[in-house]
């Protein structure tokens, strides 16, 4: 097979920080090769080597039979190498064949060539079967339509090599189907594929070899075939996780919350649900099911048409965010990097943000070290890693900002806390802390509503689970009950059961 990519004893620094360490890695031509490790490994930082966004201090690159001293980003296109990022790397507001030869347009004289251009992108879309207007608006289209277009884009540069970083994450079941056909269409023409993913459950269906990743060296690499995923995962953590999915018992108590007939625009109608004391209630439905739409609307940040809120038994009144937390209710949103953190701030003033009251002595002047000495509890309750208080909370890894954002609202002393996919693009280990983290909160009597398209996981911790089909419950499952088949027709409506 022919050999697209050679990396030998790559290592790089950060200031304070051995991000890669001698790190070796290639790449042949029609293979898939998953890219494996927690966040922090130097998965994306040896990505970003290979792409040119990062120098190396010490280390061979050849790519394409040819050895490369310095690779910028733009030599790095010209060799062949394509990056598909987590988040889309589209301007929204031009057209898709614009996006496609954005810096590379057609011209014909002084004006663009436009009709040139559509015809040149539908022929690159239509070899991936995708069917997309090339004259439509790039962010009017869905996610899974972007990323095609993202993909087309990397044909279009004659691209061998293909990065691809998390690309399943806010993809639906039907478009990751449709994502894996093009994946093995590219392998058949003779790309190569890195596949970035902490989806370990979607590997068996597309990778054919694996390189692990842990704390900037490359532990294990080989066939795919060659691993069970128990042993993966020890590979990846450097340690043996007993429990994916670490369930814990408790007794039952009183009710905390209760939604009556809740109606908030298309996706929340006659919504009717309570949650108790000791219990984790999942809630479960297809993409676009309605499942954020009601997180939001109890939070109070999409407005409610009818329908009411009770805790602890006394009717609240919840109009906007502030209403609901003052009462008590809290919201780790889906969006983490734009709902619920400021990225450019540090980790302390995250914190410390919803927590001003407590904080605060007379006329508004911040305690400082009251401020501090809260702001330490909490990333040592949460076990975040981080060099400290100050770091900015854009630059730590998914997981570690999920903590950030759960933790701002734990210092309130929340009754409910809303979890909104709250292990989308992290890693296992940091998902089992997440996990950890919503026992003790079950433990402490704290209520936990939690949102999740993976269904293993709301089998293995909800103790119910709440199925939504277009804005309706269509069925409830205790934990006895539930099975990926049942929740599956209830989240297409195929059967009822209230």
């Amino acid at each position: 097979m022919e050999k697209l990519v050679s990396m030998k004893g790559i290592t790089k620094t950060f200031p304070g920080v051995l991000a890669l360490d001698q790190v070796d890695f290639e790449l042949e031509a029609g293979e898939v090769m998953a890219l494996l490790g927690e966040n922090g490994a130097g998965k994306s930082t040896l990505m970003k080597v290979l792409s040119g966004i990062h120098g190396r201090d010490a280390g061979e690159l050849c790519i394409l039979g040819k050895n490369y001293g310095d690779l910028s980003p733009k030599s790095a296109r010209e060799a062949g190498v394509a990056i598909i990022h987590q988040e889309m790397n589209l301007c929204n507001q031009l057209t898709v064949a614009e996006n496609i030869f954005l810096g590379r347009e057609r011209r014909h004289g002084i004006f663009l060539d436009n009709a040139a251009m559509n015809r040149e992108a539908e022929k690159y879309l239509e070899e991936l079967g995708i069917s997309v207007p090339a004259d439509r608006i790039a962010g009017e289209l869905q996610v899974s339509r972007q990323q095609m277009v993202e993909i087309a884009k990397a044909l279009s540069v004659q691209a061998r090599i293909l990065i691809m970083d998390e690309p399943t994450s806010a993809l639906s079941s039907r478009e990751i189907e449709e994502l894996f056909r093009i994946i093995r269409k590219l392998k058949e023409q003779g790309h190569g594929i890195v596949y970035i993913s902490h989806r370990l459950d979607e590997l068996s269906h597309i990778a054919d070899r694996v390189s692990i990743m842990r704390d900037g060296r490359m532990v294990s690499s080989g066939s795919f075939s060659e691993y069970s995923m128990d042993h993966i995962i020890s590979l990846m953590v450097g340690r043996e996780i007993r429990e994916q999915y670490p369930r814990i018992d408790c007794a039952k108590g009183r009710k905390i919350f209760e939604v009556k007939n809740l109606n908030a625009g298309r996706k929340v109608r006659n919504i009717s649900f309570s949650l108790y004391e000791g219990e984790i209630v999942g809630i479960a439905g297809l993409m676009g099911a309605g499942r954020t739409e009601l997180t939001r609307a109890i939070f109070g940040a999409d407005p409610r048409e009818s329908g009411s809120f009770y805790l602890d038994e006394r009717e609240i009144r919840i109009e906007r965010p502030d209403d609901a937390i003052r009462a008590g209710i809290v919201l780790a949103p889906e969006d983490r990097r734009k709902d619920g953190l400021c990225t450019r701030l540090s980790i302390r003033q995250n914190l410390a943000l919803p927590n001003l009251d407590r904080i605060c002595r007379g006329f508004g002047v911040i305690d400082s070290r009251r401020e501090r000495a809260l702001c330490r509890e909490a990333i040592e309750n949460l076990k975040v890693k981080a060099p400290g208080l100050e770091t900015e909370a854009g630059l730590l890894s998914g997981g570690n900002q999920q903590k950030i954002v759960v933790g701002k609202w734990l210092l309130r002393n929340s009754r409910l806390v809303i979890f909104d996919e709250p292990t989308r693009g992290i890693d296992v280990g940091a998902k089992v802390e997440i996990y950890q983290l919503m026992n003790r909160l079950k433990k402490q009597g704290i209520g936990v509503l939690f949102v999740s398209s993976e269904m293993p996981e709301l089998m293995g911790l909800a103790d119910r689970i709440l199925v939504i089909c277009d804005g309706r419950i269509t069925g409830e499952l205790s934990a006895a009950e539930a099975s990926q088949s049942e929740i599956l027709k209830l989240a297409t409506a195929f059967e009822k059961k209230i």
